[in-house]
């Protein structure tokens, strides 16, 4: 449930994703939140969840009330990623390197990192169309250039751009994907003069 997180929204595993605490989650209004000086810039950050996040933290939060209940001494934890397993039952889990270390070899992708899902949540809202400060405000980049850093141009993305300029233009002065085709030159002067 934490991965999907990080991966939807592109908050830091250990300092934000881990450290969330069951207040921080308003399932009511479909929003999460991080607290001022709880992020790397000190900003506080609210967003939205999609609905397949809604669904599963709606699920991952009556474990974790049914964990309390099934301790001992029964408890509210305040954690929204509590560890479910002796001896640390209801506390905080503040990192899974091993078993994320173990699930990447087991799926054949040794060697990535959870970091990764910082540039996969920008590039994701940059491919969908989300308008870039919006997407630099949930992931929490103050800069442009920071921003543009974890926006790494694949291999994919120059092959897309390839079949983009292989389009044929139509009469109308677009492309079969809606592109503006640029005016004859001759015609750029005289508007110019115009």
């Amino acid at each position: 449930m934490a991965v999907t997180l990080a991966y939807t929204f592109g908050w830091r595993m250990q300092s934000e994703v881990l450290a969330l605490k069951r207040r921080q989650l308003d399932l009511a209004a479909g929003t999460i939140r991080l607290d001022p000086g709880a992020t790397k810039n000190d900003d506080a950050r609210e967003v939205y969840l999609t609905p397949e996040l809604k669904t599963m933290l709606e699920v991952h939060v009556e474990r974790v009330e049914q964990l309390g209940k099934s301790l001992e001494l029964p408890c509210i934890i305040v954690w929204l990623f509590p560890h479910f397993e002796k001896p640390h039952h209801g506390e905080q889990r503040k990192d899974f390197r091993k078993a994320w270390v173990t699930a990447c070899q087991r799926a054949g992708y040794a060697g990535m990192l959870r970091h990764d899902f910082r540039r996969t949540a920008v590039r994701n809202m940059v491919n969908r169309g989300i308008v870039e400060r919006v997407a630099m405000t949930i992931t929490g980049h103050k800069t442009r250039a920071v921003f543009d850093r974890y926006h790494i141009v694949s291999p994919r993305d120059l092959q897309e751009a390839a079949q983009k300029l292989a389009e044929p233009v139509s009469a109308t002065g677009t492309t079969t994907a809606g592109q503006v085709k640029p005016l004859p030159r001759k015609q750029k002067l005289g508007m110019a003069k115009g």
